[in-house]
């Protein structure tokens, strides 16, 4: 249930060379060797988290498809507390459709269009306060909208009006901290005084480049594996934030289709995919490493003080300045690049994440 965005996106190429022939591994500020035999290592045997992950990857992947295949007749699917996946419906005829496809079905207590209607209200009356955002609930079929702590006095008393003037549709919640991008200046991929995290290595018409963080490619063009920038990587030739969050760096040096562990391994990638409400989930950064989690919202829209970011996953995975652009992934599917969020890694947080298929879908780029 999502919006199609009419903004108009350019790009300006530079050429970019690459140095070094290790590769990148997303989610890392260094350019990792992959061994001899690191092949069999992709394939070694999945863990008992490894194997949820692979369920929860293929019942939030027949939900998301079938969600898109009702597009306005449904609220959204979700993955159930037994993992099962959940699609909203409004008819009995979907209904058939969503059971015979293997898929639990729920009638959805509130329409899609009424929905639409309430976020759109939210848009309108909301998007300039920032410390705020809002997704659709579908397991609820409410519309959940948040605060954080810098959203005070007349500002909150405004949220909290709007809110209640739109009755039981929608559920209000607070946020500890303050919602914010996740970059920082200081010391995984770096440029210009700020750190990073690279997300996934992608190609566009057979070149090799990578993903990472809008806000994090508005500010940098040249990006470097070090703070000293002597281990030169690529150039940003495509950046969009505020609206979306995400980059596009060209690199002249392929890097492998995975993900740094940061205990001595790698996850192999071999897809994309679109994440779903109740999906177990894995996220790597520079500053925190690995961190697990739940998705617990998709489209959602955030507005940071640096502007409004939509269509987001929202999640209860921790992070920290400088996990900017790392990957999101469930198993071997990749699904978002860190955007923004609250909190840290010793007390928790909510992270939000921009979907990696809207990078992919905009810059005609694969997953490497």
């Amino acid at each position: 249930m999502r919006a199609r965005k009419s903004r108009v996106r350019t790009a300006v190429t530079w050429t970019a060379v690459a140095a070094g022939s290790a590769g990148l591994v997303a989610g890392s500020l260094y350019v990792v060797r992959m061994p001899d035999g690191s092949g069999d290592q992709k394939r070694a045997a999945l863990t008992g988290e490894q194997a949820a992950q692979a369920r929860d990857g293929a019942a939030g992947a027949l939900a998301a498809r079938l969600a898109g295949r009702l597009g306005a007749r449904t609220a959204g699917a979700y993955l159930d507390s037994a993992g099962r996946p959940v699609v909203t419906v409004t008819n009995a005829g979907d209904a058939a459709m969503v059971r015979e496809a293997g898929a639990v079905p729920k009638m959805t207590r509130r329409s899609p269009a009424a929905l639409n209607r309430v976020t759109a209200t939210l848009r309108t009356s909301m998007a300039d306060v920032p410390g705020t955002g809002w997704a659709v609930d579908p397991a609820t079929s409410r519309v959940t909208v948040w605060t954080d702590d810098s959203v005070t006095g007349t500002r909150l008393a405004a949220v909290r009006r709007t809110a209640r003037q739109m009755g039981a549709a929608v559920r209000m919640v607070h946020i500890d901290g303050r919602l914010r991008p996740l970059a920082f200046g200081g010391d995984a991929i770096f440029g210009g005084g700020s750190r990073c995290s690279l997300g996934f290595n992608v190609t566009r018409g057979g070149q090799p480049f990578f993903l990472t963080a809008g806000h994090c490619g508005n500010s940098v063009r040249n990006w470097s594996a070090d703070q000293r920038g002597a281990q030169f990587l690529g150039r940003t030739v495509a950046s969009s934030f505020p609206g979306d969050d995400f980059a596009l760096v060209r690199t002249a040096q392929p890097g492998p289709s995975a993900v740094n562990l940061y205990n001595g391994r790698a996850r192999a990638i071999t897809r994309a995919g679109d994440a779903v409400v109740g999906q177990r989930v894995v996220r790597t950064g520079s500053t925190t490493g690995l961190a697990t989690g739940r998705v617990t919202a998709t489209n959602a829209t955030v507005n940071y003080p640096e502007g409004t970011v939509s269509g987001l996953i929202q999640t209860t995975v921790c992070a920290e300045p400088g996990d900017s652009g790392g990957p999101l992934f469930s198993g071997n599917t990749a699904l978002g690049l860190t955007s923004g969020g609250s909190g840290n890694c010793r007390t928790g947080g909510v992270t939000f994440f921009q979907p990696v298929t809207e990078p992919l879908r905009a810059f005609g780029a694969q997953i490497s």
